[in-house]
């Protein structure tokens, strides 16, 4: 090989990648050793769906404010415990899960008729799929049926079909197979279907019932 020709074989060797870091994992990382406008950032980005995950447990908009600004603050104390090779927003979700259960199982034991506010709209920036469900008692009567189904069911329809998450995102947040995702979905849409005749069978109220939590 001559001069030339190991020049030329020289300049059609491809350069280096350079090597690129996912923006949520530089984010994690800069959170990790305690930078607070990363915090922020990761915040922003998941506010939405924190939100929308704890309405489905609680069925109130402001106590779901509450309970997902509550969870990010778990979260953050919890830091030094995230493992950084894994999602973030599954983490995330479970703590929101676990702290909304407790929360349920708290009001459980103080539920009266007084809080109007139960199962007011949810103030949203964008339509959702529940959200075609305009009408108060049919919202009412959807709250109600959902409130009476397995936690799993629940909790896979409040990902599916109030924030409209992709097979892939629900089988990740759950740490489940996409195939059980699917199933598990089709049943739950069944059970809430068929509770939702059951009690159109046997009325619900004008109006929400109140509840105080204290």
């Amino acid at each position: 090989m001559n001069a030339r020709t190991s020049s030329l074989a020289a300049l059609a060797v491809p350069a280096e990648p350079e090597l690129s870091i996912d923006p949520e994992l530089d984010l994690i990382r800069r959170w990790k050793r305690g930078e607070k406008q990363a915090f922020e950032t990761l915040v922003r980005r998941h506010m939405t769906d924190a939100f929308y995950v704890a309405y489905g447990y609680v069925g109130n908009a402001e106590d779901a404010r509450d309970l997902s600004q509550e969870a990010f603050v778990k979260a953050h104390q919890a830091r030094a415990r995230f493992d950084e090779t894994r999602p973030f927003y599954p983490w995330l979700y479970r703590i929101i899960k676990n702290h909304c259960l407790n929360f349920v199982t708290r009001r459980r034991h103080h539920v009266s008729i007084d809080d109007e506010n139960e199962h007011r709209e949810i103030p949203s920036p964008s339509a959702t799929p529940l959200e075609n469900l305009e009408e108060d008692e049919r919202k009412r009567l959807v709250r109600a049926a959902l409130d009476r189904l397995s936690e799993d069911h629940r909790e896979i329809i409040v990902l599916k079909d109030f924030k409209d998450h992709s097979y892939k995102e629900i089988a990740d947040v759950l740490d489940i197979p996409i195939g059980t995702v699917m199933s598990r979905l089709y049943y739950a849409r069944q059970a809430l279907r068929g509770t939702i005749e059951e009690l159109e069978r046997e009325g619900i109220p004008a109006r929400a019932p109140k509840r105080e939590v204290g």
